[in-house]
């Protein structure tokens, strides 16, 4: 069976709230996802992520827009009527169920003849690393083995998409690294369109073709993990994807040659060729911690700043620095041959003419 895309058009959901009255979870949202595509939905508590994962399931019905799974229009359609494998975030496994029973419970839904079930349980649960374990228990297992059976249950019916909610936030933080390779694995090999959801922007970043941003119902920007580290539209994504700094700056020339700015009385060039930005503009200056190069006051032109604060990681040093009214965080890679600095020592920042994104002030 070859994969097939999922798309929703203009999609909206509203919920009554005890003290707000009628609130929007998801306002408008048009998403495309390609056939054997992993798109991870990314965004804190609240913004709309869960809900529209549950309005492409069918556990939700949106009161505006369309739901596609391929070129069916499956809005109007039941949960059991769409084809679809879900992950739960609690696994929801039968406690009184062994795993051949929990995993077969979707295949007996089905009036699968008996012989076709034994089959396609033995073959999944060898697929997932678990042959042997069909008299086991779910109180038999460990976390890890759990999330197995529930994706083993989600592919052993065959289903034309995967949905995962938040499928590892259960796990410990070892384990969460560990499976998520396990399941990159399992949908390339299975060449299976996903939609993922989680809060967690590493995990994202970790599995993902492609990310989609919510904030409050919307979604903000789409991109590789690449485009959204490097090039985000707006600072809550830039404050979102990864570590960052914001540092406030004014535009003293703009041309083909880049962008000057003055930053605490400093000028410093960057390359950003997306910013359309004028003489005299105040932008914000979007700053990963690994880009800017920390040196000894004297060694020429640079942005002063004061050390704060610092913390040695073995091959890496963090540094807290004062510059002007900002305070960045720096992170200073092989400090033993670049040297140390203590707090309370001034220091010359360097800046990278590359790698630096400039957005208009205010923007959200």
């Amino acid at each position: 069976m070859s994969a097939v895309g999922i798309r929703i058009e203009r999609v909206s959901k509203r919920f009554a709230h005890r003290v707000k009255g009628e609130v929007y979870a998801v306002r408008d949202v048009s998403l495309t996802v390609q056939p054997a595509e992993l798109l991870t939905l990314l965004g804190p508590s609240g913004c709309g992520k869960t809900t529209t994962l549950r309005m492409i399931a069918g556990f939700e019905q949106p009161d505006a827009g369309r739901v596609f799974i391929g070129e069916q229009d499956v809005t109007g359609l039941m949960a059991n009527q769409r084809n679809i494998g879900f992950v739960f975030q609690n696994y929801a496994l039968f406690p009184h169920l062994s795993v051949f029973e929990n995993v077969a419970y979707g295949l007996r839904v089905q009036r699968q003849p008996e012989g076709n079930i034994t089959r396609a349980v033995s073959d999944v649960l060898h697929l997932i690393g678990l042959q042997g374990y069909e008299r086991q228990f779910p109180n038999q297992l460990s976390g890890g083995e759990q999330q197995r059976v529930a994706l083993a249950r989600a592919i052993v019916i065959r289903p034309r998409v995967l949905l995962f909610d938040e499928p590892l936030s259960n796990l410990d933080a070892k384990l969460r690294v560990h499976m998520r390779g396990e399941l990159r694995e399992l949908q390339k090999r299975l060449d299976i369109t996903a939609v993922y959801v989680t809060h967690d922007q590493e995990e994202a970043m970790a599995i993902s073709d492609r990310i989609a941003v919510m904030h409050q119902g919307a979604i903000v920007q789409e991109g590789t993990a690449e485009d959204l580290y490097r090039r985000p539209a707006s600072e809550f994504v830039a404050q979102f994807i990864g570590r960052t700094n914001l540092l406030a700056g004014r535009v003293v020339s703009a041309g083909a040659g880049g962008v000057e700015l003055d930053v605490a009385g400093q000028r410093i060039r960057v390359s950003d060729g997306s910013a359309r930005v004028t003489v005299g503009q105040t932008v914000r200056l979007v700053v990963r911690p690994e880009v800017v190069e920390v040196r000894p006051q004297d060694s020429g032109p640079g942005v002063p700043g004061t050390i704060v604060s610092r913390t040695l990681l073995g091959e890496k040093a963090e540094y807290q620095i004062r510059v002007g009214t900002d305070l960045l965080q720096v992170t200073s890679y092989n400090p033993v041959q670049r040297g140390v600095f203590p707090p309370g020592q001034q220091v010359m920042l360097r800046f990278p003419i590359e790698g630096i994104q400039l957005l208009p002030e205010g923007s959200a």
